[in-house]
């Protein structure tokens, strides 16, 4: 008997000895059966009855285990703590999304001093970091348990009505593919009438039925996921932060950085949003392109502030994602598809502005939402103050300038600017590397420069391969600029980058490397005045999978209601077969049909107005060529030119001021002693119009360079100038142009 008993013993430890010896074999089994129930049932309280069957099963054997002698209980219970797991305390890593954001480490890790190595370890790139205080002492107990939570937290990320994860977290499908590839593309057109932003035209891409129905097989269980097609954007009915899915982390801030706006709109702060920022922040928030031309002075603040909004929302979801993925993956041996949640390079956000002072208030609006005071600090801030603050044009006190003169140039005018930075939990790094940050803000001029031509050796555009979300505010300003920049940083975006830059492919989202970035980027365009460029920037350039929304609202009245003078305004109308053809035509129809007529000696002090650089140059070099009496002022033009070109005009020794569109932009120069005005093509700035007629008025005139009655105004347009022409007119007179058989109308205001 006591043979056997000895011998029962070994046999006992050599299958305790078995048992730890496959322990780690054991538990990956263990998951793969949990795994397999998961995938069965896909249902929550299914898979929590299963495992509670599971469990009295191992609690029954461990009773049986309790039968043998007690002169055994000193033996080491490996398998007791094999499946202590079950019935041990669960510890939860991460709990949340919102618990993972409360850590001071930044999206995608932090490059400066102060992350240490230990911060990084989560990741085979050190560009990530990590916000898990808890660490990795959760011991073996805890692994098995974690399973389940992690799945079921996987499975309520993936079903999420978030649109952050609807948008990004999917691969298109090969019928949405080739609809976007197609030239047009294949969009479902809706009309909405909103109470603030009016008319909408809301675009949404539609797959191919095809290639739909189709769809190939993820696995043998389990079918592939795909981008859904996108919802008709709607006004949200109540401010609920949790419903619009606006990160925790800001809810107590919104509030207060929005309270200039809402007093200004005689709103109580309990409103939260004024209404033109609720109606913006329900497109913003469905991830759809947006073009809103009716920016203003007025509402320049509450447009700054809802897409500032959006923007830090979208960080901070980014940010939580990857640290709750690096989390996991700590526990992991290896890396899977499911935590892929990067792009090819860090960049996140675009913002391109016209100007520093534009910019100044873009980044304190972002820190009004993320780190306002006592609530967290501001790195290189003081630097940033004296960077982009100063250098003010001082305004004249007689004979002031323009109202939105003084609005748009109050500030920093300076346009050649670029800025790093990086979101963290509780601060803000500006000046941060572009590769090591998570917004970018800057002018055109100044990302040209990095950006720079084919067959420079210093230029770089990998930055730009992984921009999620576009802004450019003030777009019209960009046209006074140079329209150039702007589009040759465009066709630099979601370019392959020639450089690896660290990056963790096995993070990188697949999409991002099948080089379908560009159709997961959303676009925030605003503007004061619809153009036909920025709209042509919309149609070609933006080609979201979620769609576009086009704030479409003719302007009944035109800026020819606040031409003060009474003068006969005549519109001539030639004939183009397309945009590029125009220029030629135009030219042509001023050489032949106007020119002559105004060079009779009756028709002295004319001033030939002139939007485009180009054709400046070209009518400039006509005008030398045929001999004809002429002075120039454009944007070049030194100032002791500029005074001599409007002395001599006003005193009749020339017959011609050629006067370029931009000149009148950037300086607002009251030309005196015009008595007819040709305005090669329809201005700009519908405004523009009324100030260079109003410019006729008797008190600016020489009395010795003509009569009162002997005063003109010419509009040259065709077919493809309506939108600006209509701005002038309004619709109403605009459509009864169109639509005349005459090629010449004529109207008069004033007194």
């Amino acid at each position: 008997m006591g043979k056997g008993k000895k011998f029962l013993g070994k046999r006992r430890k050599g299958s305790f000895k078995a048992v730890n010896k496959n322990k780690k074999k054991n538990k990956e089994h263990e998951v793969i059966n949990k795994k397999a129930i998961f995938n069965r049932y896909k249902d929550k309280q299914k898979v929590e009855e299963e495992f509670a069957k599971k469990k009295q099963m191992e609690a029954r054997f461990k009773q049986q285990q309790t039968t043998y002698s007690e002169s055994e209980s000193e033996e080491e219970d490996v398998y007791g703590q094999l499946i202590s797991c079950f019935n041990g305390k669960k510890k939860s890593t991460i709990e949340s999304e919102d618990d993972v954001s409360s850590s001071e480490e930044p999206i995608n890790g932090n490059p400066d001093e102060e992350v240490t190595n230990a911060e990084n370890k989560h990741s085979d790139n050190s560009d990530y970091g990590s916000d898990n205080e808890s660490g990795s002492d959760g011991g073996s107990s805890d692994n098995n348990e974690m399973v389940v939570d992690e799945v079921e937290m996987d499975n309520e990320l993936e079903t999420s009505d978030d649109p952050f994860i609807k948008h990004i977290q999917y691969d298109l499908d090969d019928g949405m593919l080739v609809s976007l590839s197609n030239n047009p593309v294949n969009e479902k057109q809706i009309t909405k009438s909103w109470p603030v932003l009016g008319n909408l035209s809301i675009s949404i891409p539609q797959p191919v039925e095809t290639l739909k129905k189709q769809k190939p097989k993820f696995s043998i269980l389990e079918e592939k996921t795909f981008a859904p097609i996108a919802t008709v954007p709607h006004i949200p009915s109540n401010v609920d932060f949790k419903q619009m899915h606006i990160k925790s982390q800001i809810h107590g801030n919104i509030v207060s950085a929005n309270k200039k706006n809402l007093i200004k709109r005689d709103l109580e702060l309990t409103n939260v949003f004024t209404p033109l920022q609720k109606e913006l922040f329900g497109v913003m928030n469905n991830y759809q392109d947006l073009y809103y031309p009716e920016r203003s002075f007025t509402n320049a603040d509450e447009i700054r502030f809802t897409y500032c909004l959006h923007v830090v929302n979208h960080m901070l979801k980014t940010r939580a994602k990857i640290l709750h993925h690096n989390a996991k993956i700590s526990k992991k041996s290896e890396v899977t598809d499911d935590f892929r949640d990067q792009g090819l390079v860090r960049p996140k956000v675009l913002i391109i502005a016209p100007f520093k002072s534009s910019a100044y208030k873009i980044v304190n609006t972002v820190i009004d939402i993320l780190v306002p005071k006592e609530a967290g600090q501001v790195v290189n801030k003081n630097r940033f103050e004296e960077d982009f603050t100063g250098g003010e044009i001082i305004m004249p006190s007689k004979n002031p300038k323009p109202e939105d003169y003084e609005l748009l140039f109050s500030g920093n005018s300076d346009d050649t600017f670029r800025l790093g930075i990086t979101v963290t939990k509780k601060t803000l790094k500006l000046y941060t590397d572009f590769y090591s940050s998570d917004i970018l803000i800057a002018s055109p001029l100044g990302l040209r420069m990095i950006v720079g031509a084919e067959g420079e050796e210093d230029r770089d555009y990998d930055f730009l391969a992984s921009i999620e979300i576009l802004v450019m505010d003030q777009a019209d300003v960009f046209l006074m600029q140079n329209w150039d920049h702007l589009l040759h940083v465009l066709d630099h975006l979601h370019l392959q980058p020639r450089k690896t830059h660290d990056t963790d492919f096995s993070r990188v989202r697949l999409w991002a490397v099948n080089g379908w970035s560009k159709y997961y980027r959303q676009n925030l365009i605003f503007s004061s005045v619809s153009l036909p460029e920025i709209k042509s920037v919309v149609n070609k350039k933006c080609q979201n999978y979620a769609g576009k929304v086009l704030v479409v609202n003719p302007p009944e009245v035109g800026s020819i209601q606040q031409v003060l003078v009474q003068v006969p305004q005549l519109f001539h109308r030639f004939n183009a077969a397309s945009p590029l053809a125009s220029v030629e035509s135009r030219f042509e129809y001023f050489v032949k049909e106007v020119l002559p007529k105004q060079r009779d000696p009756l028709m002295s002090h004319t001033l030939i107005y002139v939007p485009s650089y180009f054709d400046f140059v070209r009518i400039r070099n006509y005008f030398k060529k045929e001999d004809i009496g002429f002075v120039q002022i454009c944007e070049y033009s030194k100032d002791g030119k500029i005074a001599r070109a409007r002395d001599m005009f006003f005193h009749t020794e020339a017959h011609f001021l050629l006067y370029s569109e931009r000149i009148h932009f950037f300086r607002r120069l009251r030309i005196k002693g015009i008595r007819h005005i040709i305005f090669y093509q329809p201005p700009t700035y519908p405004h523009f119009y009324s100030e260079m007629c109003n410019l006729m008025q008797e008190s600016n005139q020489n009395k010795y360079g003509g009569s009162d009655c002997n005063m003109t105004v010419t509009v040259l347009y065709c077919k493809y100038d309506l939108p600006r022409a209509a701005s002038i007119l309004g619709t109403r007179r605009i459509a009864k142009m169109a639509a005349s058989d005459k090629s010449v109308h004529m109207y008069v205001t004033g007194d």
